[in-house]
């Protein structure tokens, strides 16, 4: 029996988000202007970075949402939290695995509401709306109100905002459960993932952590206590 994630309307519908992707990222970011990332997450806070790229996508690659749909099977997750839902990309490729998984819930979260309405309507017409649902708003109170524990969390929002984002979701991990922190690879001016990368290399913390060469890099970090 074939992944949900290779049947239809799945695949076409994430066929075609992938590939609006590729076509459309490079100019939706030569259009903002921003030509100095590390000025522009100085002067901007969350919600006016949120606005300005509110038309590039930033979704994992191919590669990296079939990695989260390995991980999300592998840990028979039927709880999962995204942080950075974008248009909906991971959304599909995790919901696909909880279906898979026997059922249950993935809550995404997302700053831009344009981004919030694509997304939920990509959900819909890949079928999965039984499955995944997205909040609109800053993750760091969104995220405040869960259902029971959370198996698997996905963090792929502003970077800067990892660690607080964390701090709202953590108290709901369970033990062993996933935390995956994306893009840990990618240029933004600085080492802007520093906090969260020695948090969870932190013996003290409760995690074990390993950084995972696919796509823009994942940082994979299991709840150990």
């Amino acid at each position: 029996m074939p992944s949900t994630l290779h049947t239809e309307p799945v695949a076409t519908v994430l066929d075609g988000l992938l590939e609006a992707e590729r076509e459309g990222d490079e100019r939706a970011f030569a259009a903002t202007g921003v030509t100095d990332p590390k000025s522009a997450w100085a002067e901007l806070d969350a919600s006016q970075m949120a606005e300005t790229f509110k038309d590039a996508s930033m979704s994992v690659s191919k590669e990296g949402g079939e990695l989260l749909y390995l991980l999300t099977r592998a840990t028979g997750a039927r709880t999962v939290v995204e942080y950075g839902t974008s248009f909906g990309v991971s959304t599909l490729y995790l919901a696909s695995a909880v279906r898979d998984n026997g059922g249950g819930q993935v809550i995404g979260t997302e700053l831009q509401a344009d981004k919030v309405a694509k997304a939920t309507e990509a959900i819909a017409a890949a079928g999965l709306s039984d499955i995944a649902t997205v909040r609109v708003g800053d993750a760091r109170e969104t995220l405040r109100d869960l259902p029971g524990s959370v198996d698997l969390l996905l963090m792929d929002g502003w970077p800067n905002l990892n660690r607080a984002v964390l701090e709202v979701v953590e108290p709901r991990l369970r033990r062993g459960a996933l935390v995956l922190v994306d893009d840990m690879d990618m240029e933004f001016g600085f080492d802007i993932h520093r906090e969260m990368r020695e948090y969870l290399a932190d013996p003290a913390s409760g995690y074990l952590a390993l950084p995972l060469g696919v796509a823009h890099g994942i940082l994979a970090g299991v709840r150990l206590g």
